[in-house]
């Protein structure tokens, strides 16, 4: 190992090869941060770094604690779910009505509307501005800001997708490991394809927000409405179904049906967010977090370590 901070975290990426990319994330940045902070606070003299990395561990003792932890929560997590399976088919096929994951997908589908709205909005204005006012003095720091707000916001879906699809995202900010001038670090965050996977994140998911809060809404209203149309026909004393100009009246007979079909509608509906929220927490996990293996352009040409 590189008796520097690049090549300690080369080091620790190789040490938890095959772990999760988001906990890869959270323990590289965690490292990079303690051990710059702590060499800075020692004058960053080169003789220091044996004492700050025996303080805070090797890579290999660091990627060990971080799996153990890591271990020991999925545990956890996963038990309350197991405790409620079933064999019977009928009880697993309902059982989706009382699965967090299912719930949780459903209200992600409603919410991804609003926040495609916003993602949509941030990237286009973010981009329009950068480029049109690149040619002045104010347009570098509206850049600087466009990617800062671009890296915020992959956390903060991350949160959502974490707290509401489960799937684990990183809990601190992307580093690209790079120090140096202010156009070093543009340079690097320009050329991270995170920075770029993200945005496009950004723009599709006004797409995805459109299609995901359609389908939930028709599902429900479609649903509802055949629940409660045998209620509203005793109450109104009439018809109240109607299709190409011709009432239909409701046999008494058939009310129970709507109601079972009512029913199934909404859970067939959990079941297909469940789904959804599957799908799209791999689609957010590949675009806002990606792959740890493969170097970026910018560490094999100055930097040599893994990521």
């Amino acid at each position: 190992m590189d008796r520097t901070v690049e090549g300690y975290l080369g080091a620790l990426r190789q040490a938890l090869a095959g772990q999760d990319p988001a906990l890869v994330q959270d323990a590289v940045y965690d490292a990079e941060e303690h051990l710059r902070t702590a060499l800075a606070e020692a004058g960053g003299a080169p003789e220091a770094f044996d004492a700050v990395v025996e303080a805070y561990g090797t890579p290999e003792e660091v990627a060990a604690s971080y799996r153990d932890a890591e271990s020991a929560l999925a545990t956890t997590m996963r038990k309350p779910g197991k405790a409620r399976a079933s064999t019977n088919p009928v009880a697993r096929f309902l059982g989706v009505l009382v699965d967090p994951a299912a719930w949780g997908a459903l209200f992600y589908m409603l919410l991804s509307l609003a926040t495609g709205i916003t993602y949509f909005t941030i990237v286009v204005t973010g981009v329009s501005l950068s480029v049109g006012l690149s040619i002045l003095i104010i347009g570098i720091p509206l850049a600087l800001l466009f990617l800062a707000v671009v890296r915020a916001v992959s956390l903060v879906e991350g949160r959502i997708v974490e707290g509401l699809l489960g799937e684990r995202m990183p809990r601190r900010p992307r580093t690209v490991g790079i120090e140096g001038s202010i156009w070093e670090r543009i340079k690097g965050w320009l050329s991270d394809h995170r920075t770029w996977t993200t945005m496009l994140y950004m723009a599709i998911q006004l797409m995805l927000g459109i299609v995901y809060f359609t389908v939930v809404v028709t599902a429900v209203a479609v649903s509802a409405a055949i629940a409660v149309a045998p209620f509203a026909q005793l109450i109104t004393g009439g018809p109240v179904m109607m299709f190409g100009g011709v009432s239909y009246l409701i046999e008494p007979w058939a009310f129970p049906l709507f109601v079972l079909a009512g029913i199934l509608g909404f859970v067939l509906l959990l079941w297909v967010a469940k789904g959804v929220g599957l799908a799209h927490a791999a689609y957010a996990k590949a675009l806002l977090v990606g792959r740890f293996e493969q170097p970026t352009s910018m560490q094999t040409a100055g930097q040599g370590g893994a990521l």
